[in-house]
C-alpha cells in the first residue's frame, strides 16, 4: 500500500497543530484519514521536538516579549527562531493580531465608557433640573393656595377697570409680595389677585401706594366732537317726524344720506334716543337669540343660491289659514317668487319654482335651492321638478328649525310690519293683495341692514356699488367741514361681497 508523502503529512498536521488547533476527529473526517493514523503522526511529530500546547501555557507577558523579540527578524530568521523554540510563525502573527485587537477593543471600550459617563452626567443634570423645577412648582402651588385662601377671606370680588381703594390696594400688594417670597411668580400671584402684572408694577411705582387711584380727581374735559344742542334737537325732531317715526336709526341715517343730508352717525342717533328715554323695544318681536349652523353654500352673485319656505297667514276664521310660498335670493335678499294658496302642496310649489326660474332666466345655470324638511319641500313632485330644472336641493339638518335664516328673517319682517292685519285676513284675494304690496315695498323701498342699507332690487340689479360710492362722497364732504366728528375713517361704504348660507364658524388658534 502506498504511504502518504511528507508534504501531505505536513499539510494535515498544520491543521491540527497551532495556530489552527482543530480537533483530530474533524481533520480526519475532512481528509479521509483514519484517526489512529493521525494520532500516530502527532506522536512522531512530538518525538521530533514539536510541542502542541506550548502556546497555551505562555502568559500574556511572555507572548508580548516574544512579539517584541521577533519584530526586527526577517522571514528566514523568524522561521529559524520558531524551529528552535517550538513555535510556528503563524502563532506569533496570531499573538500580534490578538494584542492589536485587544488594544483596539480597549480603546473602543474606553470611548464607550467616556460616552456613557457623559450620558449619565447629562441625565443627572437633567434630573436635577427637573427636580428643581418641581420643587419650585410645589412651592409656588403652596404659596398660591395660601394666597387664594387669604383673598377669599379678606377681599371682595373685583370687576375689570373697577376703582380699588387705597387700603385694599396696599393689602393686595402685601399679599402678593408674601406669595412671591414664598416661591410664587409675580404674574401668577397677580392673576390670583385679579390684577395684571402691569397694574402691580404701576401700583408699587413711586408714591402710588400713598396717593391711590388718580381717576377720582382726573380732569375730564368735554369732547370736542360732542353733538351741539341744536344737533341733538335735530336728531330728535327727525326721529319723531311722521316720515321716520316707524324707522330705526339704522335706516334713518342711510335715507338721509341718500337725500344728501348728514347730521350724525347711527350710533349717535341711538345714543341721543337712549339719553332721552326713547330707545325702548317696540312691536311684538322678542329678543333675538343666537342660531347655529348647518350645510354651507356661497353665492357670489344673484341667482346662485335661493332660499324658500312656506308660512301661515291666518284668517278671521279660527283654524283657517292661507299659505304664503316665498322664494328669496340670499345674495340680494330680493323676493324673486311668491304665491298664496289655500293649502300646502308639492305640485304648486314646483309650479312656483318653474315660473320663478323662467322669470329670472336661470336656464341651465347652476342654482341651489335651500329649504326646511317640510312635506311640500320633500314631495316627490317637487324633487322631480327640481331635477328637470337642474336645481340642486339643500335641506335643514334633521330636527333643526333655524337652518333657513334668510326665509325666516323675511317672514319675521313681514309679520311685524305695522300694517300687518293682526286680526286675520277676510279672504284669499285680500291676502294676495297685501302680500303683493309687501313684496313691492320690500324689494324696492326697504333698505336692508345686511346689504349696507341698499334695497334688494338695487343689489339684485348690481346698482349697490354706485349708490354706496355716492354715500361715501357725502360723508367725506361732511368730514371735511367738521373733521372733529371723526376720530378715524368715515362709515364703511364698500359693497358686501359673497354671501354664505349658514357659514362655518372659524376656529380660534391656540395661544
Amino acid at each position: 500500500m502506498t504511504g502518504y508523502s511528507p508534504e501531505r503529512k505536513e499539510a494535515v498536521l498544520s491543521k491540527v497543530l497551532p495556530p489552527q488547533s482543530r480537533s483530530v476527529v474533524e481533520v480526519a473526517n475532512e481528509e479521509g484519514i483514519h484517526c489512529s493514523t493521525l494520532y500516530a503522526w502527532l506522536k512522531v511529530a512530538k518525538n521530533n521536538g514539536i510541542t502542541m500546547s506550548n502556546s497555551t501555557s505562555l502568559t500574556a507577558e511572555k507572548k508580548l516579549a516574544i512579539i517584541i523579540e521577533t519584530s526586527p527578524l526577517t522571514e528566514s530568521e523568524l522561521a529559524k527562531y520558531c524551529r528552535e523554540n517550538g513555535f510556528y510563525p503563524e502563532q506569533i502573527k496570531a499573538w500580534k493580531s490578538e494584542f492589536v485587537q485587544g488594544m483596539q477593543i480597549k480603546k473602543v471600550s474606553k470611548k464607550a465608557s467616556i460616552k456613557e459617563a457623559q450620558a449619565d452626567k447629562a441625565e443627572i443634570k437633567k434630573l436635577k433640573k427637573e427636580l428643581r423645577r418641581k420643587e419650585k412648582a410645589l412651592a409656588e402651588t403652596a404659596a398660591i393656595l395660601v394666597l387664594r385662601k387669604k383673598f377669599e377671606r379678606s377681599l371682595r370680588p373685583r370687576g375689570r377697570g373697577e376703582l380699588t381703594a387705597l387700603l385694599e390696594r396696599q393689602k393686595l400688594i402685601t399679599l402678593i409680595n408674601k406669595a412671591f417670597t414664598a416661591g410664587a411668580r409675580k404674574a401668577i400671584a397677580c392673576s390670583e389677585a385679579g390684577i395684571s402684572l402691569r397694574t402691580y408694577r404701576r401700583w408699587i411705582k413711586e408714591d402710588a401706594l400713598m396717593v391711590g387711584d388718580r381717576r377720582l380727581d382726573a380732569d375730564r374735559p368735554e369732547p370736542k366732537n360732542k353733538l351741539t344742542d341744536a344737533e341733538r334737537a335735530s336728531v330728535l325732531a327727525i326721529c319723531n317726524s311722521k316720515e321716520y317715526a316707524s324707522l330705526p336709526p339704522s335706516q334713518i341715517v342711510p335715507s338721509l344720506l341718500d337725500s344728501g343730508v348728514y347730521i350724525a352717525s347711527v350710533s349717535a342717533f341711538y345714543r341721543v334716543l337712549k339719553q332721552v328715554g326713547q330707545l325702548v323695544h317696540r312691536g311684538r318681536s322678542k329678543v333675538r337669540k343666537k342660531v347655529s349652523k348647518p350645510t354651507t353654500y356661497t353665492a357670489n352673485k344673484a341667482n346662485e343660491v335661493w332660499s324658500w319656505d312656506i308660512t301661515y297667514c291666518h284668517s278671521k276664521v279660527r283654524g283657517q289659514y292661507y299659505y304664503l310660498y316665498m322664494i328669496e335670493d340670499i345674495y340680494s335678499r330680493k323676493i324673486v317668487g311668491y304665491e298664496v294658496y289655500e293649502n300646502e302642496c308639492g305640485i304648486k310649489a314646483g309650479e312656483l319654482l318653474e315660473r320663478t326660474c323662467w322669470r329670472e332666466k336661470i336656464g341651465r345655470n347652476p342654482l341651489v335651492l335651500h329649504s326646511d324638511n317640510g312635506a311640500p319641500m320633500k314631495a316627490v313632485t317637487m324633487k322631480v321638478k327640481m331635477e328637470e330644472l337642474g336645481v340642486t336641493p339643500s335641506y335643514n339638518r334633521p330636527r333643526v328649525s333655524n337652518d333657513n335664516p334668510y326665509s325666516e328673517s323675511t317672514f319675521r319682517t313681514l309679520k311685524y310690519r305695522p300694517d300687518w292685519p293682526s286680526h286675520g285676513f277676510s279672504d284669499l284675494s285680500e291676502v294676495r293683495d297685501w302680500v303683493q304690496g309687501f313684496v313691492t315695498w320690500y324689494n324696492t323701498e326697504h333698505k336692508h341692514s345686511r346689504i349696507k342699507f341698499i334695497t334688494p332690487s338695487e343689489r339684485h340689479d348690481g346698482l349697490d356699488t354706485d349708490i354706496l360710492n355716492k354715500r361715501k362722497i357725502v360723508l367725506l364732504d361732511a368730514r371735511a367741514k367738521n373733521p372733529l366728528r371723526w376720530s378715524g375713517e368715515v362709515q364703511d361704504c364698500n359693497a358686501i361681497g359673497a354671501v354664505t348660507l349658514n357659514p362655518d364658524t372659524p376656529k380660534k388658534e391656540a395661544a
